[in-house]
């Protein structure tokens, strides 16, 4: 393809991924009465003397949680769609055997990235029961509902995110890119954007809740490496079987 084909090519994904996002974003809209009932569960599991509820301190404040729930929702809830398009942008470039591969990434992606957005979900009280403990005796936690929903959308998508990141690094050894020896050699590299990551996913100076969200990201780059490195293997044998 030409590059104007090739960009051409892009907005036409691009544009199917905005109007799945946009039509799952209105049944997010919908469901965002739900969520937010659910997302209190965990600050009442807690509530104290030191903790009050959800507080909205702007008239608009309640129509722009709401968006922002229904934007989440819609990118959660889409990411079948916009994983495929993702992969179908690359399939002309990829020789039959990389298809085969870029299937499996596709059935794997899928069930991971819903896998991170559960994980990121089902720690939050957790999260929320080790900071409402700091506070004094006699005090109280005014939490604003835009704050606690900013940090919780936050984390849920970006660990969902995250959970698909090793399969990146796998995809890339598979074509070629990248050799499981640089993956390993690496992990000092990895080690320093997983805690960077965690760090800007949890409130700051909180140290357990981010190691809650690094330790499995840590394993799955462990993981990932292990099979990268496999593979190369299988790739060796392969080429000293057919000289």
């Amino acid at each position: 393809m030409p590059l104007l084909a090739h960009l051409s090519e892009l907005r036409r994904r691009l544009t199917l991924c905005a109007i799945a996002i946009a039509v799952a974003g209105v049944a997010g809209f919908a469901l965002s009465d739900l969520v937010i009932e659910a997302a209190a569960g965990p600050l009442r599991q807690v509530q104290g003397p030191s903790l009050t509820g959800l507080n909205f301190t702007r008239i608009g404040e309640a129509f722009d949680l709401r968006f922002k729930i229904a934007l989440t929702l819609g990118i959660v809830l889409s990411a079948p769609v916009w994983i495929f398009q993702g992969w179908a942008y690359l399939v002309p470039g990829l020789t039959s055997r990389e298809r085969r591969g870029g299937m499996v990434f596709m059935a794997t992606a899928v069930p991971l990235f819903f896998c991170g957005v559960w994980f990121g979900w089902s720690v939050v009280p957790q999260i929320v029961t080790i900071l409402a403990g700091f506070a004094p005796s006699g005090s109280t936690t005014m939490l604003t509902a835009s704050q606690y929903f900013d940090f919780l959308l936050k984390l849920v998508v970006g660990v969902g995110l995250s959970f698909v990141s090793p399969l990146v690094l796998i995809a890339l050894n598979a074509v070629g890119v990248l050799s499981g020896r640089t993956i390993v050699r690496g992990w000092r590299v990895a080690l320093v954007a997983i805690i960077v990551f965690s760090a800007a996913l949890t409130p700051p100076a909180d140290l357990l809740s981010m190691l809650i969200i690094a330790v499995p990201l840590c394993a799955l780059y462990g993981g990932s490496a292990a099979w990268t490195l496999l593979h190369d293997r299988r790739v060796e044998r392969r080429a000293r079987a057919s000289r």
